[in-house]
């Protein structure tokens, strides 16, 4: 699952996962897991780069693990290296969401590191503008909207029951 933060990545791969009878890892735990502190401490110690290069290699090793659910952080599937072995080893699905449901879904919570640096609006503005055409490289497109989760879900299986 790729898509901006508030995209529902989580909410949706649950459900998914349950679906499909398969796990389901968010990538983000599992990052928080291995290095033994949250998201917002590794950016504040070690900064976005130093985040990216733990998050790769995290995703490597829940890629060569049996078939999985897995919610992605927001900014993975922009990394070249992790969107190849994305590709090679999995079905991307990226949930598109509107501006203003994401600027709903985030509001309040303070656990978003890129939010935290000006107006929440603006930076998910930027981060659709930059990451959006990268977004689109993904195996299936489901369009997340303000509705019940089941419905995006199977919007999802219906979405890869079509994949080739």
């Amino acid at each position: 699952m790729v898509g901006l933060m508030g995209a529902g990545k989580s909410c949706i791969g649950r459900r998914l996962a349950a679906r499909l009878d398969l796990p389901f890892k968010d990538a983000d735990a599992e990052i928080e897991a291995a290095a033994g502190c949250s998201v917002s401490e590794i950016f504040s110690r070690f900064g976005e780069a130093g985040f990216r290069d733990g998050e790769r290699k995290v995703i490597a090793r829940l890629l060569d693990e049996p078939p999985i659910v897995l919610a992605l952080g927001g900014g993975a599937f922009i990394d070249p290296e992790t969107r190849d072995r994305l590709r090679r080893r999995a079905v991307t699905v990226w949930l598109r969401a509107d501006l203003d449901l994401l600027v709903k879904r985030t509001a309040g919570r303070d656990h978003r590191p890129l939010l935290k640096q000006g107006d929440a609006r603006d930076i998910l503005k930027k981060l659709m503008e930059q990451r959006y055409p990268v977004y689109a490289e993904a195996d299936v497109v489901v369009d997340s909207r303000d509705e019940a989760p089941e419905v995006t879900v199977e919007a999802v299986i219906a979405a890869l029951g079509a994949h080739p």
